[in-house]
């Protein structure tokens, strides 16, 4: 583990499809009510558990509706540096990368509590577990796991916010309106260009 001086950097990884308000509000929490020195959203360009890919934006268009949302906040940060990576995506693999480029930076892995029964069966979670911190935010009806008593784990008790990805996407297909959901500009773009029309 680098020096306490490093920066300390969390990590939120997603799809984005769209960013939402819950996404914002969860990595602004993260980045200003813990020890965090900011939050990048790591933008995934496919998830090794979520195969169906019918409704994913190009990675490009999901980068831009991030940056769109976040360009008034210093403390986030939107990063494609899976963009680049062989897919799957594996999150011990982008740690990886990520220390290489910046090893003056420690990083902390940030995930929803539903996902963390699973962590156990990810590409090498031991070294994950072993190397870096792991900050769970609560998930609606989730209960604890083992995982959550490991050492390395933090439980943070941020806002719970149940909006979903699938049904910002629904209501713009059936033109309900999507306002408060997204951000204002990602609203616009998300009209401007017809995304999932």
């Amino acid at each position: 583990m680098s020096s306490a001086s490093a920066v300390k950097v969390g990590l939120l990884f997603g799809s984005f499809n769209p960013l939402h308000t819950g996404h914002l509000i969860l990595a602004h929490f993260m980045a200003t009510h813990t020890d965090l020195d900011a939050v990048w959203l790591v933008v995934s360009p496919q998830s090794p558990f979520k195969m169906e890919q019918q409704e994913l934006l190009p990675g490009e268009q999901r980068l831009e509706l991030v940056n769109l949302a976040i360009r008034h906040n210093d403390r986030l940060r939107a990063l494609d540096v899976e963009f680049s990576m062989p897919k799957p995506s594996y999150t011990i693999d982008t740690l990886d990368e990520l220390r290489q480029q910046y090893p003056d930076h420690r990083f902390v892995l940030l995930m929803g509590e539903d996902n963390l029964p699973g962590l156990p069966r990810w590409k090498q979670a031991d070294r994950i577990l072993a190397e870096h911190e792991v900050y769970v935010y609560p998930r609606p009806g989730v209960d604890a796991t083992a995982v959550n008593a490991h050492p390395g784990v933090r439980v943070v008790d941020a806002p719970l916010l149940d909006i979903s990805a699938t049904f910002i996407r629904d209501c713009v297909r059936t033109g309900k309106s999507i306002r408060y959901l997204v951000p204002e500009a990602v609203e616009e773009q998300i009209i401007r260009q017809g995304y999932w029309k």
